[in-house]
């Protein structure tokens, strides 16, 4: 991936979490390429991978930063909050691969 340009390995980053990684509503799986949020939380995490700041605490501190609108937008959740513990720990594997293979 040392080859690879920045957007590339976002585009690939994003397309793992979105196949990987869901909001779960009520035993509901959304996966986060269906709710089209997986560029977003790409984006967000991204730097933790250039920078070998990949840790659970930070992943947790930025999926909180994350809101999710829901209700036609009358209220705001915090993407934490939607993810079930299997999906964090998911998307820390999957951050943790990008970061070895950088």
């Amino acid at each position: 991936m040392a080859n690879t340009s920045t957007t590339e390995l976002l585009e690939a980053l994003a397309s793992e979490i979105g196949e990987n990684v869901y909001i779960d509503i009520a035993k509901w799986h959304l996966y986060l390429s269906d709710a089209k949020m997986h560029t977003v939380v790409a984006e967000q995490l991204y730097p933790l991978i250039t920078s070998n700041g990949v840790n659970e605490d930070r992943v947790t501190e930025i999926l909180t930063s994350i809101p999710v609108k829901i209700a036609g937008g009358r209220k705001e959740i915090s993407l934490i909050d939607l993810l079930p513990l299997q999906c964090q720990v998911i998307l820390v594997d999957i951050l943790e691969k990008y970061q070895r293979q950088m």
